[in-house]
Order: structure tokens, then sequence, then C-alpha cells
């Protein structure tokens, strides 16, 4: 099953976010499909590709808790979902 969750880079104490499709079995680090965007905490800034990122939900990825959140925020997902 694909799902639409965070990857983690940076370095200790700092980390950045990338939006990725990964498979659900992968570890939190592991292969991704393929990369959508970018959060990074610190500064609570985040850029998603939102053409990309429909075109998966359409083929049924699911995103993570945290991902659905960024997703609202973007307007890519109604706020009633």
């Amino acid at each position: 099953m694909l799902k639409l969750r965070l990857k983690r880079c940076g370095r200790k104490k700092q980390p950045f976010y990338k939006i990725v499709v990964m498979n659900s079995a992968s570890r939190r680090d592991g292969y991704a499909i393929e990369e959508l965007g970018f959060y990074n905490p610190l500064d609570k800034t985040f850029k998603i590709d939102k053409g990309r990122t429909i075109f998966r939900l359409q083929q049924g990825v699911q995103p993570t808790e945290t991902v659905v959140n960024l997703l609202k925020k973007a307007n890519i997902l109604d706020n009633t979902v």
C-alpha cells in the first residue's frame, strides 16, 4: 500500500522533512517513489506540488495524519475531510 508521508532529512536538532510517496512497509528514511514537497517545522514553511499531489491522491495513495494537516493548510483537501 502506498502512503503519502514525511521523510526526515537535516542535521541533529535541525529537522527538515520531505513529503514523499512511499510503500507503507518501508522504513521512515527508506526508498521514496516520488518527492512531492518539503516541510520545515522550525520556521513552519512548506511547499507542495499541488498537481502531482492531487494526481497521487486520485490514484489511491493514503496520506498520514500530519500530511493531511499540511494538505488542508495548502487547500488541497477540504477542511471537512
